[in-house]
């Protein structure tokens, strides 16, 4: 069992529908959603964030450290949202992130990379240690000197000055295909409503099985 702190839209919002309907999950609700129009083979390239569901990573899977719980890890997520004020974003744009494809935003604001650190920080008690069969699947030999530091030390790469706010939409594609995937999911995304970070989500994964969201809480600072 792992659990994730993530950023997930307000379900029902147009950025809810737009996500779950290119990775054909809901992750609120376990449900499978219809592709648009014109993108029904989205099936073939979005294997691996349908896994997750539609989000931004904050703090990203883990294991539970032995002596915490789910309902600690909720209590402590329900905890931080109401003392956060909301961060504005701003405009999103799909874009090519190494070989996948993702939402990003046009001009990431500070105050988003620092709650990202906030949550990484703020949720390391709960975070079991590696174990070097999931140390393995992050593929250090792949990472910079400072990537594989963060790995090390926090379980995951992609983090502080590592972090790059992205809600992905594909899976790694090949490189004669990522333009394509990228104009196509553009124009279905059109230009979309600035992204206000609004709340933070709790989610869990039972065994191989696809995240689900246990709580979404809001901001109230």
């Amino acid at each position: 069992m792992r659990y994730a702190l993530y950023f997930t839209p307000k379900p029902g919002s147009d950025l809810a529908r737009f996500g779950n309907a290119v990775l054909g999950y809901d992750n609120h609700t376990g449900t499978e959603i219809p592709r648009p129009d014109g993108l029904a083979d989205l099936a073939g390239v979005t294997g691996s964030p349908r896994l997750y569901g539609f989000h931004a990573t904050l703090k990203a899977p883990m294991r539970l450290a032995p002596d915490t719980t789910g309902a600690d890890l909720l209590e402590a997520a329900a905890a931080l949202a109401a003392d956060h004020p909301p961060v504005p974003v701003g405009p999103l744009r799909v874009a090519t992130l190494g070989a996948f494809t993702a939402l990003i935003p046009q001009a990431p604001p500070p105050e988003l990379g620092l709650f990202a650190a906030e949550c990484v920080a703020a949720f390391e008690p709960f975070r079991a240690p590696l174990t070097e069969a999931e140390t393995a699947r992050r593929k250090p030999e792949r990472l910079s000197p400072r990537g594989r530091a963060l790995l090390a030390r926090w379980g995951y790469p992609h983090v502080f000055e590592e972090f790059r706010f992205h809600m992905t939409l594909t899976d790694a594609l090949p490189e004669e295909a990522r333009a394509s995937w990228r104009e196509r999911l553009a124009e279905a995304y059109g230009a979309g409503a600035p992204l206000r970070l609004d709340a933070l989500s709790v989610l869990r994964q039972d065994g191989s099985g696809p995240f689900r969201v246990l709580q979404r809480s809001t901001f109230g600072g």
